[in-house]
């Protein structure tokens, strides 16, 4: 598959997978969300075709009934181990949102620059609804962010720099 087909399926394919979600707080489709996230990510200098197509993928396990092995054998094992370390691990049993959290931190602290550039980049948009339209679990948020951009230490610089501003002047 070419690499421009890659991504052109990627994005239909997420559009479809999330066909009937709306983004919390305003209402708008959810593809808009991935959408920004893989926008943010090409704005990267060296982003590559497999950061673009797991960033637009990046919710679609975690938020919908597409397991991991259907996005490798569909956009192959790099989007794959990509999307793998996007998708949250941790399960309600395995505790309280802090212990969940921390969980999905280790785990993301261990993943290669392209998977961390991609989460900076869902921080970046996310940041900017939930700062906005959820002041009172903002103060959660923050939180939660600020702990995981320091273990985000293989993302893109300027990108990283850029969140870390976003969440400090919100703060």
């Amino acid at each position: 598959m070419s690499i421009e087909l890659m991504l052109d399926r990627a994005i239909e394919f997420a559009h479809e997978a999330h066909a009937d979600q709306k983004r919390k707080y305003h209402g708008t489709p959810y593809i808009s969300h991935p959408l920004a996230v893989m926008e943010i990510v090409r704005s990267v200098p060296g982003h590559t075709e497999a950061m673009l197509a797991a960033a637009v993928l990046h919710d679609v396990v975690e938020d919908t009934q597409v397991v991991l092995g259907e996005i490798t054998a569909l956009f192959g094992n790099e989007v794959g181990m990509l999307v793998d370390y996007l998708t949250d691990r941790s399960v309600l049993t395995d505790g309280n949102r802090k212990v969940r959290k921390e969980i999905d931190r280790n785990r993301l602290a261990t993943a290669p620059a392209e998977a961390q550039t991609i989460k900076v980049a869902d921080l970046i948009h996310n940041t900017a609804d939930i700062s906005q339209h959820a002041p009172g679990f903002w103060q959660i948020y923050k939180v939660e962010k600020q702990l995981l951009l320091d273990v985000l230490d293989l993302a893109d610089t300027d990108l990283w720099h850029r969140a870390h501003k976003q969440i400090t002047e919100l703060w």
